[in-house]
């Protein structure tokens, strides 16, 4: 299985919605030409940025086609999976094989505690559902109170074909090290989730990171990787330490709703986070704290 495309900066794209929570899709267009613009190399539909547990199966179906039919096959997509049940994540996973999706990426189950065994065999029985789709797993323990085991991650990786990588949004660069540490011998890649951790990723081994703060500031983010790839070390952490005092002050705002606050900020109309979640309001300190920092960087 060629995975010499899975690499580099991928963006968790937002998913524009209009007043009734209804995707946008003049919106959605817009955003994938943004973020192609700004260089990215990869687009994930329906990551945690992306708001992927707002939408059902039929509307997922329908944005992800007009992503599909947007990106014309510029840059790689990925497909994110958050649901629960692993007969759901099945599902998911064959129809953005049908789709044409580049590869799946695959959150594990939240609001659970499942067992190594458990989370082994969930794993396993989606990948073995697209046997010919690159499969990503996705750990995000700060949204499902769990870590996935690195243990589990190298017993996946060097036991089944398509599950070929990872993204891990833990913020612990000793879990990112295992993770890298435990899979090198296979070719195993490992994106950084946090976008503050870019440059730490790299350091370490990893091939990339997925990225929220592209869908409003691809230029302060892509130097970052394109630094590194070239050579320019110290290049590639100044770029780090500019974008990190903007990423920092989205923590100021309820999750999801910073990266479509930012965004809009500038002018890239993308539409307001699906409710019960509300944009950050104008006027507010967590709006001019993010505000100033966007006018710091030169991005207003």
């Amino acid at each position: 299985m060629d995975t010499s495309f899975i690499k580099g900066i991928i963006v968790p794209m937002v998913t524009p919605v209009d007043a009734t929570d209804k995707i946008d899709e003049a919106k959605l267009r817009k955003q994938v030409d943004y973020v192609i613009n700004g260089g990215v190399h990869g687009i994930l539909a329906f990551g945690s940025n992306g708001e992927f547990y707002m939408f059902d199966q039929a509307e997922m179906k329908a944005a992800f086609a007009i992503i599909q039919d947007q990106v014309k096959g510029r840059v790689p997509v990925y497909f994110g999976i958050g649901a629960i049940s692993t007969t759901k994540c099945v599902a998911l996973a064959t129809m953005a094989e049908k789709m044409g999706a580049d590869g799946i990426s695959v959150l594990q189950p939240m609001f659970l505690k499942p067992t190594e065994e458990e989370l082994y065999q969930h794993f396993k029985t989606i990948a073995a559902a697209v046997p010919n789709l690159p499969m990503l797993l996705y750990n995000n323990p700060g949204r499902t109170a769990y870590t996935i085991p690195a243990g589990v991650v190298e017993k996946l990786a060097h036991k089944v074909t398509n599950i070929v990588g990872m993204k891990d949004s833990s913020g612990d660069m000793t879990q990112t090290e295992e993770f890298i540490r435990r899979t090198r011998d296979v070719d195993f890649k490992v994106f950084g989730g946090k976008d503050t951790l870019v440059y730490a990723t790299l350091c370490h081994g990893g091939v990339g990171a997925v990225c929220s703060t592209v869908n409003y500031m691809p230029e302060l983010v892509m130097p970052i990787y394109n630094k590194f790839v070239a050579g320019d070390l110290k290049g590639a952490l100044e770029a780090q330490f500019k974008m990190n005092p903007v990423r920092l002050a989205m923590d100021k705002a309820s999750f999801p709703v910073a990266a479509k606050d930012m965004a809009n900020m500038r002018g890239i109309d993308v539409g307001e986070p699906v409710h019960p979640s509300l944009a950050t309001a104008k006027g507010s300190k967590t709006y001019e704290i993010m505000e100033a920092e966007l006018k710091k960087a030169g991005l207003l």
